[in-house]
C-alpha cells in the first residue's frame, strides 16, 4: 500500500493505468422511479480506478472496517481493478477527497457515511464524466443527479432477532441502547430491536442515550455505563466502534455479571467473548462488486440500492457474533431453555424462534415484519392499527417514533 498526493489517501496497486469514462448523460431519478440505468457506453473497459472515502478509521473495527474488507475483497478478485481509499474524512471535506480521488484518476467513488450525501451530490456535477456512490441516501438528494447513484444494506431485521434474544435473557427487564444519532437508519434498528424484545417479554422497558458522532468510542463507553448504572444488563448500540462490547465484557470481568450485547457491522466477539450473543454483520464486497462490474461496463445507476436478508438471493446482510455464528455457543443453551407461544408455531424456545425468524426473512416474498401493528407510540399515538405494517417510505427515510415502552433520548 503505498501513499499518493497530500490528503492521505492510499492505493490498492493492482494496476497503475487509470481510464476516464466517456460522458455519462442521462436524466435524474428519484429513488422510487421505475429503475432506469444512466449509461452512455456499455463497451467494457480494460480497467478501471474506483475510490473509497471512509468517515472513521479502517482499523475501528465497525462500520469503516466492513467497508474497507469489501473494498479489499473485490480489489484482490479482480485484475481489471485498482483501488484508493481515504479514511477519517471529515464531513467538511470529503468534496475535496473526491476531487483529489477524481484527480488522480479515479473513474468512480463511493462516499461511506449519510454525512458525506449533499456533497456527493454536488460533486456530481463538477465531475459529469466520472460516476459516484453514496452509502445511505436520502430523498432530498436522490435523484438530483444522473451520474450519483445510492446504495445500503440493511439491519433492522436483524436487529429485531436480536432483541428476541434480548428479551430471553434480561433479569432486570431494563435494556440499553447507545446510538450515534437519531436517524431514520439509527431510530427504525432501535425500534426493531425493542420490539423483539418486547415479543418474547412484554416486561421489558428500553432506554436510549445519544453520543453525537459516528466514531467517539470514549463517549460511547461512557454512555454504557450510564446505562449500566441504571439498570440495563442488556445494551445493544449503533456506533462504529466496539467501545459498548468492550465496555460489557470489562464489568463482567470486573464484577462477574453479564451485560449482554452484541456484533455491529464487523465480527466483534474477540472484544466481548463472556458478553457477545449475536449481532449484525455486513458483506459490502456484494454490492461493491455489483457496482463496480456495472461501472466497468460505462453504466451507472443514480437510483437506491436497497438491500436486506431476501434481496437478490441474499448475502448482503448476516446475523452473528461471528462469520457463519448466528449465536454465540455459549449462549444457545440459555436461549433453548426460555420459550414462549408464536400464533404459528406455537410453544417454542427463543432459540429455534430466532433462527425460524432468520429463514422468514430470508424467504422471498419476506414471511414476517416486525412493524406491524397495533404499535402506539411513547406519546400515546397509535402508529400502526392491528395488521398494518409500516410503509417502505417510512420504514427507511421518515421514521422519528419510538413504540410505548422505549425511554427515548432526552
Amino acid at each position: 500500500m503505498k501513499k499518493i498526493g497530500e490528503l492521505g489517501i492510499a492505493t490498492a496497486t493492482t494496476l497503475v493505468i487509470a481510464i476516464v469514462i466517456t460522458a455519462i448523460v442521462a436524466g435524474g431519478i428519484g429513488w422510487f422511479a421505475a429503475p432506469r440505468a444512466v449509461t452512455e457506453n456499455v463497451t467494457e473497459m480494460p480497467h478501471l480506478k474506483a475510490g473509497f472515502i471512509y468517515v472513521g478509521p479502517i482499523a475501528d473495527q465497525g462500520w469503516t472496517m466492513a467497508h474497507n474488507r469489501g473494498r479489499e475483497i473485490v480489489d484482490n478478485k479482480y485484475d481489471w481493478l485498482e483501488t484508493t481509499y481515504a479514511e477519517t474524512v471529515p464531513e467538511a471535506e470529503v468534496g475535496s477527497y473526491i476531487n483529489t480521488m477524481f484527480e488522480a484518476g479515479a473513474d468512480v467513488v463511493f462516499t461511506t457515511s449519510f454525512g458525506f450525501g449533499w456533497e456527493t451530490v454536488t460533486a456530481g456535477g463538477r465531475w459529469p464524466d466520472k460516476m459516484l456512490y453514496h452509502c445511505s441516501g436520502d430523498p432530498s438528494i436522490m435523484g438530483s443527479a444522473p451520474n450519483v447513484g445510492f446504495y445500503f444494506n440493511d439491519f433492522y431485521q436483524l436487529y429485531y432477532m436480536n432483541g428476541l434474544a434480548a428479551g430471553a435473557l434480561t433479569k432486570t427487564n431494563k435494556l440499553g441502547y447507545v446510538a450515534a444519532f437519531t436517524t431514520s437508519e439509527v431510530v427504525r434498528h432501535m425500534d426493531a430491536f425493542y420490539l423483539g424484545a418486547r415479543e418474547v417479554n412484554p416486561n421489558v422497558t428500553m432506554k436510549v442515550l445519544v453520543t453525537g458522532a459516528w466514531v467517539d468510542p470514549e463517549t460511547d463507553a461512557m454512555n454504557a455505563k450510564a446505562l449500566m448504572d441504571w439498570g440495563a444488563d442488556v445494551i445493544a448500540f449503533t456506533a462504529d466502534a466496539p467501545a459498548v462490547i468492550s465496555a460489557c465484557q470489562k464489568h463482567y470481568e470486573d464484577t462477574g455479571q453479564k451485560i449482554y450485547t452484541f456484533s455491529h457491522y464487523s465480527p466483534m466477539k474477540s472484544f466481548g467473548p463472556d458478553v457477545v450473543v449475536s449481532g449484525q454483520l455486513v458483506h459490502w464486497e456484494k454490492i461493491y462488486e455489483d457496482l463496480l462490474l456495472k461501472a466497468r461496463a460505462g453504466k451507472c445507476e443514480n437510483w437506491q440500492h436497497w438491500n436486506e436478508l431476501a434481496t437478490g438471493g441474499g448475502g448482503y446482510v448476516e446475523l452473528g457474533s461471528d462469520w457463519n455464528e448466528p449465536i454465540n455457543p455459549i449462549f444457545v443453551n440459555d436461549l433453548k431453555a426460555v420459550t414462549v407461544t408464536d400464533p404459528v408455531r406455537g410453544n417454542i424456545s427463543v432459540y429455534d424462534l430466532i433462527l425460524y425468524r432468520y429463514e422468514q426473512f430470508k424467504s422471498d416474498p419476506v414471511g414476517f415484519e416486525p412493524f406491524k401493528g397495533p404499535i402506539t407510540d411513547t406519546n400515546g399515538t397509535l402508529r400502526l392499527k392491528a395488521g398494518e405494517i409500516i410503509s417502505q417510505d417510512e420504514l427507511r427515510w421518515t421514521i422519528d417514533w419510538y413504540p410505548e415502552g422505549i425511554i427515548p433520548p432526552a
